[in-house]
């Protein structure tokens, strides 16, 4: 048997990037998987090249996105990866829209999921997954609000493990922060911002980095922790290329 089967999973951001690689890596372990975006092509695209996946357009930034999300799938396992592309340009050349652009969005998606979860509830052993950033905890100086709100996401799982705890859901709210990818959209988007910035070529700042991880290890590392629950007591996870390290608090 598959170490998902039987599953479900959610995965908010699931069309693209590390999202996209969680939801291969759930179908090919046995899970149920919807994946949730907001642009159709890409879920029209995801579905065509992975026969069994189910899809859903939605804006998940919208107060009602989770309702019409469960009432499609409830999920024992649920991720939330989705996110804006964050700026790439010093604090003095941003606008406060700019700089703002992923506390209404990755924050906001958090906030309104976590919410749900804990309000519905979810059925008891759920495993919400935030994934945030590395930089949440190393900074990031050329992408304005990026890292105060990706570790605000890790805050946001923190809080809700908390209230299960207080209130006996016996949900599991664990978050991830990847080093920076270069494989992913997101990943190219930061290399090319900061080698600019430092004037060498991208190939430079990657070199650069120390141990960087895929999408792949990102998506097999989330499946290792949702299939061994007792392998730590830990909730927040480091990702890098050596594999997931975890942060005590």
């Amino acid at each position: 048997m598959l170490a998902l089967t039987g599953k479900n999973m959610v995965v908010v951001g699931g069309s693209r990037g590390v999202g996209r690689r969680i939801v291969e890596e759930a179908h090919s372990n046995g899970a149920r998987v919807l994946a949730v975006a907001r642009r159709e092509g890409p879920l029209r695209q995801l579905a065509e090249e992975t026969s069994g996946i189910e899809v859903l357009a939605a804006d998940a930034t919208d107060a009602d996105a989770p309702s019409k999300v469960f009432s499609i799938l409830k999920p024992n396992i649920l991720v939330l990866c989705a996110g804006a592309l964050p700026p790439t340009a010093p604090l003095y050349k941003q606008s406060w829209q700019d700089f703002a652009v992923n506390w209404e969005s990755d924050v906001r998606i958090a906030f309104n999921f976590c919410k749900a979860a804990l309000s519905e509830p979810l059925p008891p052993s759920t495993s919400v997954i935030l994934v945030s950033s590395g930089a949440a905890f190393a900074g990031s100086p050329l992408t304005g609000g990026y890292a105060g709100a990706k570790r605000t996401q890790i805050f946001i799982a923190n809080y809700s493990q908390k209230e299960s705890d207080r209130l006996g859901l016996g949900l599991r709210f664990l978050a991830l922060a990847p080093r920076i990818m270069p494989d992913t959209e997101l990943g190219r988007h930061a290399v090319a911002g900061y080698s600019g910035y430092l004037g060498i070529s991208a190939a430079d700042f990657i070199r650069s980095l120390d141990s960087p991880p895929t999408s792949s290890d990102a998506a097999s590392g989330l499946i290792a922790l949702v299939t061994n629950p007792s392998r730590s007591k830990e909730h927040v996870f480091i990702v890098s290329g050596k594999g997931l390290e975890p942060v005590r608090s």
